[in-house]
């Protein structure tokens, strides 16, 4: 008889306990993305600190223009593995291992180019190492603030905060990198050690930082298959990835190219020994106009009906015909112009991209399909490799002119698609 009020009071308190956590835990945890912000902070710093250096080392290395255009190039041959590799070794494996293996990855890099000024090969495995260390932070670090922006870890997030949150890291993470590194080298001592070791130093303490971050897929939650077949991807073929995305993607980071190492090398003449310094500033500016505009994307998304995009590509355009007059008229006013339209292109098109990937992702696919994603952004970071190699034949005025109307086709092609699809 007395066995029925004690079992009451039992279940009145479980029923409490579980009450106070669900009001508490969120509280707690709704801040756990920021444990893995430093991490993709650093990382996105190792992957762009280099390209404020490139004249640097030409001048001051003896290196070929080519080579130095080599030592930009190799990033993307471990970018390329770091974001379709480690987003199907993380949805085998769990988010936190693949990040914090690839913040390791990051410092050795620094680590060697820091020790390697005289030795090509080894700036070459430094470059790799960045590369692996940002495709990393883009691919499995963007799925983890996303999952940590969503129930249980955030309920007060906005359906839109893990497309920005991470977008928003890595943007001003590169910009960072730069500017920091740029500083050092133009008025610090060892300019080709010190911005490295600072890098290195910081990112060791990022790492002991995410080591603490909750992990987000739970095993029954992990993919079962090898991790090779995580490779295919069959969200690449979703309707709206091949009609939105795909022709979108790549003027993300070709806009970020076009403003910092094509306007500098249009005026560099005007500008003598200041050229790093203006290449960092225009850097910082591209870069830091699109963290700004980033918090926007949403709203922009609402006013237009869900056309962010194509505003984004709208701006991209007219970015790409001033770009044209850059190259006509050779004056760093104009160059630094452009680099703020660009960088407000990229800055909406980076985020508008990423919310309709993760809109048609499922859980186990998010870290592929957000790899894929940015690997086809990072392709339009070879643009300016392109139009140098076409210098001989074809100046700057003329190839900028044939950007601008391919990036005018792709607005139109981005614009009927919004519109089937309103």
């Amino acid at each position: 008889m007395t066995s029925e009020p004690a079992t009451e009071t039992a279940d009145h308190q479980i029923a409490t306990t579980i009450s106070h956590s669900a009001t508490t835990v969120p509280q707690r945890r709704g801040r756990a993305w920021l444990r893995v912000v430093p991490a993709m902070f650093l990382l996105a710093w190792g992957g762009n600190h280099f390209t404020p250096l490139v004249h640097m080392y030409e001048e001051d290395g003896g290196y070929a223009v080519w080579q130095a255009n080599l030592l930009l190039g190799t990033y993307v041959g471990g970018l390329i593995p770091g974001l379709l590799v480690a987003s199907a070794l993380s949805d085998r494996r769990g988010r936190k291992p693949i990040l914090i293996a690839g913040t390791i990855a990051a410092i050795i890099g620094s680590v060697l180019l820091g020790i390697g000024f005289d030795l090509f090969w080894l700036l070459c495995l430094g470059r790799v190492l960045a590369g692996i260390g940002v495709g990393v932070a883009m691919s499995v670090g963007t799925s983890w603030i996303k999952e940590l922006s969503s129930p249980p870890f955030d309920h007060k997030a906005g359906i839109t905060a893990g497309a920005r949150r991470p977008a928003l890291t890595l943007t001003v993470g590169f910009a960072m990198g730069a500017a920091v590194t740029g500083c050092l080298a133009q008025w610090g001592p060892l300019p080709e050690v010190i911005p490295y070791a600072v890098h290195a130093v910081l990112s060791i303490a990022a790492l002991i930082i995410v080591c603490t971050a909750p992990e987000t897929l739970t095993r029954e939650r992990r993919s079962a298959q090898h991790w090779w077949r995580g490779l295919r991807i069959p969200l690449v073929g979703h309707r709206t990835f091949i009609r939105l995305i795909i022709p979108a993607a790549p003027w993300v980071f070709a806009a970020a190219g076009v403003a910092y190492a094509v306007m500098p090398a249009l005026v560099q003449e005007e500008l003598g020994e200041w050229t790093t310094m203006y290449a960092t500033v225009l850097t910082v500016v591209t870069l830091g106009a699109g963290a700004l505009v980033q918090n926007l994307v949403p709203r922009i998304n609402r006013w237009t009906g869900g056309r962010a995009l194509v505003v984004g590509l709208t701006l991209m355009t007219i970015g790409m015909g001033l770009a044209v007059v850059a190259a006509l008229v050779a004056n760093p006013i104009v160059a630094f112009v452009v680099a703020i339209v660009l960088g407000i292109a990229y800055g909406i098109c980076v985020v508008a991209g990423l919310i309709i990937v993760q809109a048609i992702a499922e859980p186990k696919d998010l870290a592929g399909i957000t790899g894929v994603y940015y690997s086809l952004a990072y392709s339009g970071f070879l643009l300016p490799t392109v139009l140098a190699a076409f210098l001989p034949v074809m100046p700057y005025a003329v190839s900028l002119g044939a950007v601008a109307v391919v990036c005018l086709l792709s607005l139109g092609a981005v614009s009927l698609a919004s519109k089937g699809r309103a």
